[in-house]
């Protein structure tokens, strides 16, 4: 396959990221538009670059919430145990550089401005999406580094994601809750079977959560392709946990009755949903070629966001006034943030909250406390809903509050109100947990 162009050459990061955010069209920034129907661009794409996803074993994990944090998990785990692992998620939070990471280090600025400039001519002829490209250069760069392994995210569904055009080891799919409703169906029926798409013929898959109205979609759909299928919830039952100075201790049964304790360094209570689709997974690998030995699962949990910098998932952004944030945006995500936030002493509860303007407000909103005062933003992309309609439309569920220009005005003024007994919280969207949490940024986000 020939390509030839003189389309575009970068000489700078700030250059290649300005011709990927403003070029690429974004599903991030601009919806529905910004997405290409099939894997007929993707495999294309792939194939010019020689099918680098071809060259290294890989984890395909999808699901509503909860993928970034099991794929992080996972990472962190087998890196422990010694091998090179590559991990690709979305979105990304401050830099583009954090989708496709090794070892927990994201891909270098020197790397994205050669990708870019390499296939130029590649990309004006293919005109992929910025999804597409990001998907395209972790593989090439898994493959160039020889990864011993890659975690791979799904992106957006199952069956019609970029990334559905690699042959796992091994898939998981989380859980399955309302959202995306637009793109994947308005039951979870629907949206399941979009998530099932992953699964392979002959690939072992884990389900995360067992639910009446999914379970049957994924037994079936499993069955037709001679995949064998496991619910994590199944196998493992929570009996315990209480805070650590890190995180959380989290005492875990089996389906033998065998006990045993962890300590995660992710804070947030619905990362014990999480640790069992994790501790499926691994019950697993062993017969996948992938032997662990539990000092890499106990080191690799304990060390989860130092391994990968995975961020945003419940992380305290202050100690005084005690403000947390959390990228939780839908029905599922929010009605566990929100009771973790009751659980916690208080005064006065504060929330800066901000959407985009696709996302179903009369879902979301009653789940949030009238009782807190709100900070309604608008986060700074294209997509994200006016923080006047969004205050408007509040008013309609009991939630009082002002309207602010920006994300960081809305969090200087609830830091200024609070009190010494107050608790803050930040979220509603990922992109205004973007703006709040610490790390090198790109700009044009």
């Amino acid at each position: 396959m020939k390509f030839a162009s003189n389309f575009f050459q970068v000489n700078t990061y700030s250059e290649a990221i300005s011709f990927i955010f403003r070029q690429l069209p974004m599903y991030q920034r601009i919806g529905g538009k910004a997405m290409k129907k099939g894997l007929a661009n993707i495999t294309q794409f792939c194939q010019a670059l020689g099918n680098p996803h071809q060259d290294f074993p890989s984890i395909h994990v999808g699901g509503t919430n909860g993928k970034g944090s099991v794929s992080s998990m996972l990472a962190s785990i087998l890196m422990a145990q010694g091998l090179k692992v590559g991990l690709y998620t979305s979105p990304h939070l401050r830099t583009f550089r954090e989708r496709i990471r090794i070892n927990g280090e994201p891909i270098s600025k020197a790397d994205v401005v050669a990708f870019l400039n390499h296939h130029q001519a590649i990309i004006e002829s293919l005109q992929p999406s910025f999804f597409e490209l990001s998907v395209g250069m972790a593989f090439a760069h898994f493959a160039t580094s020889k990864v011993d392994i890659a975690i791979i995210e799904v992106g957006l569904g199952g069956t019609k994601d970029s990334t559905n055009i690699i042959q796992p080891i091994l898939s998981i799919i989380t859980n399955i809750s309302l959202d995306h409703e637009n793109a994947l169906g308005h039951s979870l029926g629907e949206i399941a079977t979009h998530k099932a798409g992953i699964i392979k013929p002959q690939v072992p898959v884990v389900i995360g959560a067992t639910h009446p109205e999914t379970k049957d979609v994924f037994t079936e759909t499993a069955a037709s392709q001679g995949a064998p299928i496991t619910f994590a919830d199944q196998q493992f039952q929570v009996v315990s946990n209480k805070p650590s100075p890190n995180g959380q201790q989290v005492t875990v049964q089996d389906k033998r009755s065998v006990l045993s304790t962890f300590d995660l360094d992710l804070a947030g209570t619905y990362q014990q949903q999480n640790l069992l689709t994790v501790l499926e997974a691994v019950r697993l690998l062993p017969s996948l070629n992938l032997p662990l030995t539990k000092d890499a699962i106990i080191s690799g949990l304990q060390s989860v966001g130092a391994s990968t910098g995975l961020s945003g998932r419940w992380h305290r952004l202050s100690e005084q006034p005690l403000i947390y944030c959390d990228t939780a945006h839908n029905e599922a995500g929010v009605t566990q943030v929100m009771a973790q936030v009751t659980q916690i002493p208080h005064n006065i509860l504060h929330i800066v909250w901000g959407v985009v303007a696709d996302k179903t407000l009369t879902r979301i909103l009653p789940l949030l406390p009238a009782s807190a005062q709100y900070y309604f933003v608008k986060p700074a992309v294209p997509r994200g809903l006016s923080a006047d309609l969004l205050a408007k439309q509040a008013l309609d569920f009991g939630l009082k509050g002002k309207a602010y220009a920006s994300v960081n005005q809305g969090l200087n003024a609830m830091r200024a109100a609070m009190g010494s007994d107050d608790l803050g919280f930040v979220g509603g969207s990922t992109f205004v947990v973007a703006e709040v949490v610490d790390g090198e940024s790109d700009e044009e986000i």
